[in-house]
């Protein structure tokens, strides 16, 4: 699970709840109109997708566990992935990388490494790589774009909420007693607009967002270490290629990654 989703969501609902202690009030008068939570939310959701392909509210289920599900790239398995077979396809040419890419896992690097293998032109690999690249970027957009237009939308369906209940209000003048209460029960429905857009639509669309950004990030640096090979570079000089892409904290160097290799086998 992502820690920071989570989190940020619980520590956001805490404020809000003890705001609203602060205030006299109590965090049940939130769900007194039940109303007002399904025209917000749920018309902002209905709005989004008639905005949207089919195919994409399909996968909104996909979509949304994305925010919440930690999807970790390993860097520094990549890097080391792509060193050392930088450095056998130096010594040993680009046909003895075959029986070693049948061990990777990404697909993505794998494609790459067999296309290589395969001697495909070096310009129609990093073509047919970077429209991978970018398509999956696109699925990033468009889902994270879903969810900011239901940010946009769910205060609108309060301001109608609000509205609606307020025309109830002007129903009721004659009855003083029941106009305080009325008025609150509108005004409930802006509250629940704003709300389910900066407490749910708005940070799940820029944490999809982030996801979208690491994941291009990771591919285009896999994409240059493919290149790097094919091009028979020193291994060296690809690693210091790869680590372009990271923070001075996080470049994978020759140290660190005996290291961890040591590790892996007093660990076996």
């Amino acid at each position: 699970m992502d820690l920071t989703t989570i989190g940020g969501l619980v520590v956001t609902i805490i404020i809000i709840v003890a705001v609203m202690i602060m205030d006299g009030g109590t965090p049940g008068e939130l769900f007194v109109h039940p109303s007002a939570i399904l025209l917000t939310m749920f018309g902002a959701i209905a709005a989004s997708i008639v905005t949207s392909p089919m195919k994409l509210v399909v996968a909104l289920p996909k979509i949304i566990s994305k925010a919440f599900i930690t999807e970790k790239f390993n860097i520094e398995e990549s890097i080391d992935s792509l060193v050392r077979m930088a450095d056998k396809a130096r010594r040993d040419g680009l046909l003895a990388l075959e029986e070693e890419s049948k061990n990777i896992v990404d697909p993505f690097l794998k494609k790459g490494v067999m296309m290589v293998v395969d001697g495909v032109d070096p310009n129609q690999v990093r073509a047919i790589l970077d429209t991978q690249i970018e398509h999956a970027h696109s699925r990033h957009r468009a889902g994270a774009g879903f969810f900011a237009a239901a940010g946009g939308f769910s205060p609108t369906f309060g301001i109608i909420g609000t509205v609606m209940g307020l025309i109830s209000v002007l129903k009721q003048l004659s009855d003083p007693a029941a106009l305080a209460e009325s008025i609150a029960a509108a005004f409930l429905a802006t509250l629940w607009g704003l709300l389910s857009a900066n407490l749910v639509f708005l940070p799940i669309a820029g944490k999809l967002k982030t996801r979208g950004d690491e994941e291009v990030l990771v591919r285009y640096m896999q994409l240059e270490g493919i290149m790097a090979i094919q091009a028979g570079e020193n291994p060296r000089v690809v690693r210091d290629k790869l680590n372009a892409f990271l923070s001075p904290k996080e470049a994978v160097t020759e140290e660190k990654s005996k290291a961890n290799e040591a590790k892996k086998q007093a660990a076996a």
